[in-house]
């Protein structure tokens, strides 16, 4: 930690990553500017929307309103790390294949809540959802 920025460490879709951010740095913030992240949107910013969703150890968050330091020591999951363009997501094949994209702003967040509910379901801890 230097004044007010702090050293943080985590798992950027599966890559060990570090950063130094300041402590009222939105996530959102770090992952477009400094990872290159556009698959996360600033809407609302209000955790109403969605468009923001990221999964911050596998449970939906919103990156709009949380600070990059309470990644720390944490697993980040963005759009970008589901599939590609040769390789889609099981998820990301059935939104195309059932035309679920709309104009695409909030689907991100969309494909990433379900990942997360279907993950939930198969430990059996959908009622906490």
């Amino acid at each position: 930690m230097t004044g007010s920025r702090h050293a943080i460490a985590f798992t950027l879709n599966d890559e060990a990553v570090n950063a130094e951010v300041a402590a009222n740095l939105l996530l959102i913030d770090l992952l477009r500017t400094q990872f290159g992240l556009h698959g996360v949107k600033r809407s609302c910013e209000m955790e109403v929307c969605g468009a923001c969703t990221v999964l911050v150890d596998e449970l939906p968050a919103s990156s709009c309103t949380m600070l990059a330091v309470d990644v720390d020591g944490r697993a980040v999951l963005t759009i970008e790390g589901l599939g590609g363009p040769d390789r889609l997501d099981p998820i990301q094949e059935a939104f195309v294949r059932h035309g679920a994209v709309q104009c695409g702003f909030c689907t991100p967040g969309f494909i990433l809540t379900t990942r997360a509910l279907l993950a939930a379901c198969r430990t059996r801890a959908c009622k906490d959802w």
